[in-house]
């Protein structure tokens, strides 16, 4: 490492300066930097580790668990045990973990993302929330805060290299995995979306249950150069929501997984507290936008710990024009007599 490297210890100690609440923060984030090298070792193994991908348990409505995302959720438990965290909220467990009543921080996670990709060795990882612990509950009840109460939040991808999006408010910034060293170097300072973009993420597998704000934004790029949007559009979807956010936040783009009519899915499938509200304050601090649809994702009052949302995040300017579509502002794509959903080109449904 170069004299002018800077890990993510250094990058942490230097912020910690700024404030006394700050040294506990970021004692926590590193301990889960450390579970999550633990895991990378592992998954870097595939087979030869075992049967990661095997099926445990059924963990919920519809994500069955695997012997992967358990010793994941191990791992982080091990790591927080000397940390500030008074309760840990997983998504593999219905209750908080209690760790520490009398600390002053709780951590939300979603200890292993998109492990359904495991033996296809498509790129998943871990997603975390720091929040400060409520003064009289370690409960359910404590981790009930719309997501502009983090303190941190950070996505962290294993893919062909490791990688780390951090925010502790300050920006978003990239740090990666040196393997010799086990360290987290910071590659990529204060990254910034580009407003606009010309790749979409999304299961069009799902497009007939689709409510009609996405169909016409979907329906636009898909007509590229040739519609009203004036330009061509690729389709981008890996099943694994921290792949493609860490794409968008690398060059752009909108990740939309928004509810539709499909039993179980009004409110889409991503989790509130430890999916979506660390995954949009990153984007936020990166300068893009994150939205339900109809409000700001990070002002969304949680009344359940594993509460689901619909997800529309990245690139400035297409979530604005997502959010209009919801508000019934019309666009070129609806009132075009050839390219509308209502067009010469295309029925009504």
């Amino acid at each position: 490492m170069g004299a002018k490297t800077t890990t993510l210890t250094t990058f942490l100690d230097n912020w910690a300066l700024g404030g006394a609440t700050r040294g506990g923060i970021a004692k926590t984030i590193l301990a889960l930097a450390t579970s999550s090298i633990e895991v990378s070792e592992l998954v870097s193994r595939g087979r030869l580790a075992g049967s990661l991908s095997q099926v445990t348990a059924r963990a919920g409505e519809f994500d069955e668990q695997k012997e992967i995302d358990i010793r994941a959720n191990q791992s982080i438990l091990a790591a927080l045990k000397d940390t500030p965290v008074a309760a840990l909220a997983s998504e593999e467990a219905p209750e908080p973990f209690v760790l520490n009543d009398k600390a002053p921080l709780l951590v939300a996670t979603d200890p292993l993302d998109g492990s359904s990709n495991v033996d296809a060795n498509v790129s998943f990882g871990m997603i975390f929330s720091i929040l400060p612990r409520h003064p009289s509950s370690t409960g359910e009840a404590a981790f009930l805060r719309p997501g502009s109460h983090q303190l941190a939040a950070g996505i962290i991808v294993y893919g062909p290299t490791t990688v780390m999006a951090l925010t502790v408010g300050n920006g978003t910034n990239i740090f990666t995995l040196d393997r010799d060293t086990k360290e987290f170097i910071l590659t990529q300072p204060k990254i910034s979306v580009p407003p606009e973009t010309a790749e979409y993420a999304i299961n069009a597998s799902n497009a007939r249950f689709w409510d009609e704000p996405i169909r016409i934004y979907v329906h636009d790029c898909e007509n590229g150069a040739d519609g009203p949007r004036g330009q061509n559009y690729n389709m981008r979807w890996t099943g694994s929501p921290v792949a493609d956010i860490f794409r968008i936040l690398s060059r752009g783009g909108i990740y939309l997984y928004p509810g539709d009519s499909r039993p179980g899915f009004h409110q889409g499938r991503i989790r509130l507290i430890y999916e979506a509200n660390p995954i949009a304050w990153i984007v936020e601090q990166a300068g893009g936008r994150a939205t339900t649809g109809h409000e700001r994702l990070l002002d969304v009052v949680p009344t359940s710990l594993h509460q689901k949302t619909p997800l529309i995040c990245g690139s400035r300017d297409e979530v604005d024009r997502v959010s209009r579509l919801y508000t019934g502002v019309g666009f070129k794509g609806e009132q075009s007599p050839l390219f509308g959903r209502r067009g010469l080109f295309r029925a009504m449904t």
